[in-house]
């Protein structure tokens, strides 16, 4: 994305089917030849249990921020649904894209239309309901059991963990971005020989209840960083300059490289698990600069401390991804943001993610922001596309059924368990 209460599993379970009949997922049978699947790939896996499993089991979303609680003209919603940072073009329009097309597929149903209505419709349907009725369907739909939200871009225009917890009924827990608690420490006054220790401090208080830190390193600068620590020496001076240049523009936004470094060796030193956004974002980070194999010298430095690093999103470079979570056992990775933006493509993105990664490395996220939309078609889209991934493994004889539940079940939800300390049921 753009840097730019108690959980019932029985009950999230059965809000979770509802939610995916609800969204007008297709019968299985009707699946028979889509997307180039064969008609006895999906007339096989429609027999067994594995699609009734994925789509009612409560996913843990370990990457999401939160919705927009107000209501949308068509502009704005339409540059919410692409990662460019443009205007969109008079001759165009956004619902043209393979994520438009899913939104009028999938989320259109539960606003209460049919399948594929025009824009105008479905926009019009929209500020009929209201987005607070559209928000709590959409993300009563998407059977989300549990929210690792980062609040760290837009906080002031979206949901918080405590407003996404009343609206879903559902828990909701905290990522905190290293780069906003650097850049409130430097807002509430320090000087460059305290910022060391001012931002460790902020850090640990800040995230006493947090589940994980992120950094936006690839964003600020790009991930081909020096690995090493800075030296304390390095860091005086890196803020000096940074706050020497935060006087002169009257903008507070940590890019300096060192800093970066910094951030990141402190959060690690905290021992929470590390997501780090590579790949696929706005036109605010070179692409060329965010590929995770850029991290491998850190990711070699910080193996002993046995602290998880999560790559988020990843795309195109989600096989890099696979082969770091194989190589290193710290290493995780997920395909969030890339299936939502790939749309009915998405099969094959879930795909090449399960090509060289152990399952117990992959977790599932949306990484929506904004439009409750998103966080819905962030899991169903992942839903469909695991199923008839593993569902032709099944078809196919490479796999047992039970063992492409357990895989399902691992990526959707018991990973993210593991990782982050939330026990079986939240």
């Amino acid at each position: 994305m753009t840097e730019g209460v108690t959980e019932g599993v029985t009950e999230g379970a059965s809000e979770g089917a509802a939610g995916t009949a609800e969204a007008g997922i297709p019968e299985r049978a009707a699946r028979a030849g889509e997307a180039g699947v064969p008609g006895r790939v999906a007339a096989t896996a429609a027999a067994g249990d594995l699609e009734r499993a994925i789509e009612t089991m409560p996913l843990v979303d370990h990457h999401v921020h939160g919705a927009l609680d107000g209501d949308l003209s068509r502009g704005r919603f339409e540059e919410l649904i692409t990662e460019s940072d443009r205007p969109v073009p008079g001759w165009m329009t956004q619902f043209d894209s393979q994520l438009g097309f899913a939104v009028l597929r999938h989320c259109a149903p539960v606003l209460g239309l049919d399948p594929h209505p025009d824009p105008e419709t479905y926009l019009a349907r929209r500020a009929e309901l209201g987005a607070g009725e559209a928000n709590r369907r959409l993300l009563a739909a998407s059977g989300i059991g549990h929210f690792l939200l980062e609040t760290g871009y837009g906080g002031e225009e979206i949901l918080g963990p405590a407003p996404m917890a009343a609206l879903t009924g559902r828990p909701v827990e905290e990522i905190v971005r290293l780069e906003s608690v650097a850049e409130r420490v430097v807002a509430e006054g320090t000087d460059a020989a305290g910022f060391a220790a001012r931002f460790e401090a902020a850090l640990w208080e800040r995230c006493r209840t947090a589940r994980g830190l992120k950094s936006v390193a690839a964003y600020r600068y790009g991930l081909d960083l020096d690995p090493a620590p800075p030296t304390p020496a390095e860091v005086v001076a890196a803020a000096g300059r940074w706050l020497r240049e935060s006087e002169r523009t009257g903008t507070i936004r940590v890019g300096d490289p060192v800093l970066l470094r910094h951030l990141i060796w402190t959060g690690i030193g905290r021992g929470l698990p590390l997501q780090f956004h590579t790949g696929y974002g706005d036109p605010d980070l070179d692409l060329r600069r965010s590929d995770p194999l850029l991290l491998r010298g850190l990711i070699e430095l910080a193996e002993p401390r046995g602290v998880p690093l999560l790559l988020l999103h990843c795309y195109p470079y989600h096989r890099n991804a696979g082969y770091l979570a194989q190589a290193y056992p710290h290493v995780h990775f997920d395909v969030g943001l890339g299936v939502n933006h790939t749309g009915a493509r998405g099969v094959a993105v879930v795909a090449e993610s399960l090509e060289l990664a152990p399952f117990a490395k992959i977790l599932f996220s949306s990484d929506a922001w904004g439009p409750a939309e998103l966080h819905h078609l962030g899991a169903l889209l992942w839903r469909r596309a695991t199923a008839r991934v593993l569902g032709g493994f099944v078809a196919d004889g490479e796999w047992s059924e039970p063992r492409a539940i357990r895989v399902a079940a691992m990526i959707g939800a018991g990973n993210a368990r593991r990782v982050y300390g939330l026990g079986e049921t939240g």
